[in-house]
This record gives C-alpha cells, structure tokens and sequence, in this order.
C-alpha cells in the first residue's frame, strides 16, 4: 500500500496508535524515578543497584537507535512496529512480574530494545504520511508526546504506588502496550519502500560500544563528576570507537547511518541546536526539584509539583505550534523561541535559599514555552531539508542526537551545581548558620549551572541565525529548505 492510497480516518488511526506507543514508550523512561525506593524495599537492593534500571534502559534504549535507520529501510512498516511494541510488551510483562533485581534488569534492556525502535519509527511515519505543508501539525503530535510524557511520568509513578505496590505501573504500562499492540495489528499497513541493503556488523558493534561507552559515561558524570577516572576512559574510549565507525560509513556502500545527511547545512545546524535546547530542558527539569527540595527546604511532592506547570504549557503548546509552522515557517518561531529562552534562563541564574516558591513555578513555566516554540520547527525543519530517502536515517540520527544530549545536560549540570556548591562552602565562613549555609551554597551551585546553560543557549541562538528556510515559489503551500 502507498501513501497516496491511504484515506484520512486510516490515515488518523495509524497516527493515533503510532503516538500512543510512544507515548507508552517515553513515559516507561521515567516511570521508575519515583518507584526506586520501593523497588530497592520489596527485591532487597541497594540504591547503586537499583540506578542501574534506570541507566541500562537508557544505555540499550541510546544504542538501538542508530539500528532503527536500516530496519526501517529493510523491513516493512507494519511488521516492524508488531516486532518493536511485541518486545517492549514482552518487556513490559516480564518486568510487572519480576521476582528478582536480575530478571527485573533483563526485563528493562527487552523493553528498552523495542522502546528504541517505535521513537524513531513514530516520526519517521509521521513524516511519510503527512506532506511538507502539513509536518509542523504532525510534529506538533509528536512533541506532545516527547515533552509530555517524561514529565507526568514520575507522578503517575508515584501517585499509583502510594496506593497500591512498585509493580502497578508497569502492569498499566503491559495493558496500555497490549492495547496498542492490538489496535496496530489492525490499522497499521506497510506503505514504506524497503530498500535490498546489507547490515555491516563491524558498524553494528562500533555505534553499540562507541555510543553506548559515550551515554554510560554521560549519566557516571552525572554522580562521579567528570573528573573520576571511569568517566574519563569511558568517554576518551568511546570517541575513539566513534571516530572510527564515522570514518567507516564514509567508506562504505551500506553505511548503518548516512552520516552524508550532515553535509546538509540545514540539518547539521537544525541538529545541533536542538541538541543544545534538549540540554536546556532535560538539565533543569532534575536541578529544579532537586534545588526546591534541598535549598528551599520543601517537600518532595511540592518538588515534583514545580515542574508540571511548564509541563503540560510545553506538551499543548506543541500542537499550537506545529500549525503555526506550517503557515508561517520556522523563521518567527526558533527567533522569538531563543530569545525567551536565554531571557529565562538568565532569570534562573540569581536563586537564593529563599526564593520565592511560585517565582520558580511562573519562571520554569515560561522557560518551557520557550522550549515548546523550539523543539518542533527545529526538528521539522531539519527533516524536511532531506531527499525523501534520507529522512529514516534523519530520524535516527536527530534522535540519538537528543538522547546524547539529554543525558550530556543532566551530568554537567549536576557536576557544575556540585563544583559551585563546593566553592561556596569554602569561601564562607564556617560560624555562620550550618542549615542556611548548606541551603545557599546548593542554591549557588544551581545558579552556576543555569548560568552555563545560559552560556549554550546563546550559542544554539546564534547557530540558529544561519537557519534558512524559503517557500517554493511553485507551490505557496509547501516550503522548501535549502
């Protein structure tokens, strides 16, 4: 079946069963920040061992996604999206009845392995189904569900297990799979063009050591600082593994990424900038709670509270965006979008140990819809920049890109909050208040970290300046990037 076949309601149905398995997907990466205790009470772990259900789904979840780019040039698109939510539900079911941390573990690298294939394959969908003129819309759906979903993930999590045990979250997570899993039997059709390419396995092993090396990395920053020696090696290794497997898809027929793709001015800027805006949202969305709870002094629910605002701005305002793109282009948007980004993010830059509660909620919130004005254009602009053969890899590429980057935020701004603290205990006298002293010197260390990401956001915002985007002179309606 082609696209062109397709009516709107089959059309719709394949777009609505796409969103809710990634939706189901995202929201499994989060779902256990709120269940670890719980988790380490009931199969008797202690908190090192129980992180790792959370690293090693994002380590297997990062390293798949480059895989996605040949899967979804070889394999049709209906058995690949059976395959992919068939493994995230087999994951998902093994996990809600895990007598032990092993199979627990075991269960979360399965779901992590079919959670890694429906991201990539959702937006590379969304931009077969939907022409140019429409993509903004289609984006606008797509970040609902990428802004939205790790950010109720954590209090649903928390909300079910007060009432209930650690393992009900992922007894909903199995039902609403299983659902999905159902309903894209039935709706979802192949109307992709596979493509007879061979899988390099030297490539295959290069992107899982070098890349995942690189994540493993990212996230032991984020605890050991990026001094400790593990960190050091683990990232010096992993970017020599990735020089040479980018070196080899440059020499080869069947490169696993088309790393060519980069040549393209607009993607690579588009890339890179959305990388640095991941940065600026995954970062401060675990420094703020952190920062309300051990600075202000507030509760872990009023901790987790502060952010749901900018949340749910973010996830609605994609939608609205989205139309906007398609009527106006990226241009207005990534602008007016950078601009209120660097202006609050240097708002967040002077927090104090008594700061006011809701100047935290109404900055955070405006923040987000600065990152809501962004995140789409970016992406769609980028993808739409690709000769049509191109955008699986696109896809794949700009998603490990904000994987990367995600995990990259939340270790230097950790590391940075906890050199500023350090530094603002050492220059203070040790007489005054022990209480307030601890709660200003982490205020301090945040504000060292937004004022580093500050710094990025006005980088990402001059890159951004080079973006350039024209209508077709031929067509109104549809915009061509160059």
């Amino acid at each position: 079946m082609t696209v062109e076949n397709l009516s709107k309601s089959s059309r719709n149905m394949i777009v609505a069963v796409m969103i809710i398995s990634a939706f189901i997907a995202i929201l499994n990466q989060t779902l256990l920040n709120t269940a670890l205790p719980q988790i380490m009470k009931g199969l008797n772990i202690n908190e090192s061992k129980s992180q790792w259900l959370v690293t090693g789904f994002m380590l297997v979840n990062g390293v798949m996604i480059p895989l996605t780019a040949y899967l979804m040039d070889r394999i049709k698109t209906r058995p690949l999206y059976l395959m992919a939510m068939g493994i995230f539900l087999l994951g998902s079911i093994i996990a809600a009845i895990a007598p032990t941390f092993g199979i627990l573990m075991l269960a979360r690298v399965i779901q992590a392995i079919g959670a890694g294939i429906i991201m990539p394959l959702m937006q590379f969908t969304l931009f077969m189904l939907f022409p140019k003129s429409e993509r903004g819309f289609a984006m606008g759906l797509a970040g609902l569900v990428i802004q939205f979903a790790p950010a109720i993930g954590p209090t649903l999590s928390g909300l079910v297990i007060d009432v209930t045990s650690w393992r009900m979250p992922f007894i909903i997570v199995v039902g609403v799979s299983l659902i999905g899993f159902i309903f894209g039997a039935i709706f979802i059709k192949s109307y992709n063009t596979t493509k007879d390419t061979k899988l390099d396995k030297r490539s295959v092993v290069y992107s899982t050591l070098g890349f995942g090396m690189m994540l493993y990395a990212f996230s032991s920053a984020g605890n050991l600082g990026f001094g400790n020696p593990i960190v050091i090696i683990s990232l010096v290794v992993s970017l020599l593994i990735i020089w040479v497997f980018i070196k080899r898809q440059f020499n080869i027929s069947n490169p696993l990424l088309k790393l060519i793709v980069f040549k393209n001015r607009v993607f690579t800027l588009t890339t890179i900038t959305s990388m640095i805006v991941m940065m600026s949202m995954v970062g401060p969305a675990l420094l703020i709670p952190l920062y309300v709870q051990n600075a202000l002094g507030l509760s872990a629910f009023l901790s987790g509270l502060v952010i749901m605002p900018g949340a749910i701005i973010n996830g609605v305002m994609s939608i609205f965006t989205g139309k906007f793109y398609d009527k106006y282009g990226a241009r207005p948007l990534i602008i007016t979008g950078f601009s209120l980004l660097t202006i609050f993010s240097i708002m967040l830059c002077f927090l104090k140990a008594d700061t006011s509660y809701m100047y935290l909620i109404i900055v955070y919130a405006l923040r987000m819809f600065s990152v809501s004005l962004l995140m789409m254009p970016l992406n769609t602009a980028g993808i739409n920049a690709l000769h049509k053969n191109e955008i699986s890899h696109g896809t794949a590429i700009s998603n490990f890109g904000r994987v990367t980057a995600g995990s990259l935020g939340t270790a230097l701004m950790v590391t940075v909050m906890s050199i500023g603290s350090k530094a603002y205990t050492q220059t203070t006298s040790a007489e005054e208040n022990n209480d307030l002293l601890q709660r200003q010197a982490i205020a301090t260390g945040v504000d060292l970290s937004f004022l580093v990401i500050s710094i990025f956001v006005v980088i990402g915002f001059i890159l951004a300046l080079f973006i350039k985007e024209h209508r077709d002179v031929n067509n109104a309606n549809t915009r061509k990037v160059s």
